[in-house]
């Protein structure tokens, strides 16, 4: 057994292919790049669309290496339960879709080991921190009443459960809210763009430069002989 090396690299979930994020480092340990690819793509599938953070180590004797994955940031699973590719601008006043808690408590099950907080109930409000935010409802309700809840046990059941699916009654009765949310999120992203085009439109053009004035040509009488 040799000296072990580690190397930590972020990867787009499912992706993931010898450039130089993972060409640079792992080149020149000389370790089989077919097949780390290979595992880290398979380990990474569920993250599509995702950056996730991985760890290689290979052993510089024998080649042999071991994958640690990890998972992306809370606020990229959450747009990922949406199917959204972008948060709120303006969290406290711009409000783009919601979450149920049972989509709540599912990327909470999925950060708490790196959380380090005591329990389940700790990473969900931790999570809806995150809700916060991103500019995310939850349970159609602005997430300070959902802490709120939480914090009176209200939500217990499903958390003590581990509850990861809502049924597609609740799914359901959110498509109205959800629309309303989507109309407004659209509007917004219009109504900034239009600002940046008013913005670029009223910028003065750079002043083009003064042509220097034609030099009078002057005659010089010629000196009188003496």
């Amino acid at each position: 057994m040799g000296k072990k090396v580690t190397v930590e690299v972020l990867v787009d979930g499912g992706k993931a292919s010898a450039g130089p994020a993972l060409g640079g480092t792992l080149g020149p340990l000389r370790v089989n790049m077919g097949q780390v690819i290979a595992q880290i793509n398979e380990k990474t599938k569920d993250f599509k669309d995702m950056k996730v953070p991985v760890k290689v180590t290979v052993d510089e004797e024998t080649k042999a290496f071991t994958l640690s994955v990890g998972t992306p940031p809370a606020a990229q699973l959450l747009k990922k339960e949406l199917n959204l590719k972008k948060a709120s601008g303006e969290p406290n006043k711009l409000k783009v879709d919601n979450l149920t808690i049972e989509q709540v408590i599912k990327v909470a099950k999925m950060k708490q080991d790196i959380l380090l907080v005591r329990d389940l109930k700790a990473a969900v409000k931790t999570m809806l921190g995150t809700c916060q935010s991103c500019g995310f409802l939850v349970e159609g309700k602005p997430v300070l009443d959902i802490l709120k809840e939480v914090d009176n046990g209200i939500y217990d059941k499903e958390i003590m459960a581990g509850l990861t699916e809502s049924s597609k009654d609740k799914l359901d009765s959110y498509k109205s809210l959800r629309s309303e949310l989507a109309k407004g999120r659209e509007a917004a992203e219009k109504e900034r763009a239009a600002k940046k085009a008013a913005a670029a439109s009223a910028t003065p053009a750079a002043p083009s430069a003064t042509p220097a004035a034609p030099i009078a040509s002057v005659s010089v009488p010629a000196a009188k002989k003496k």
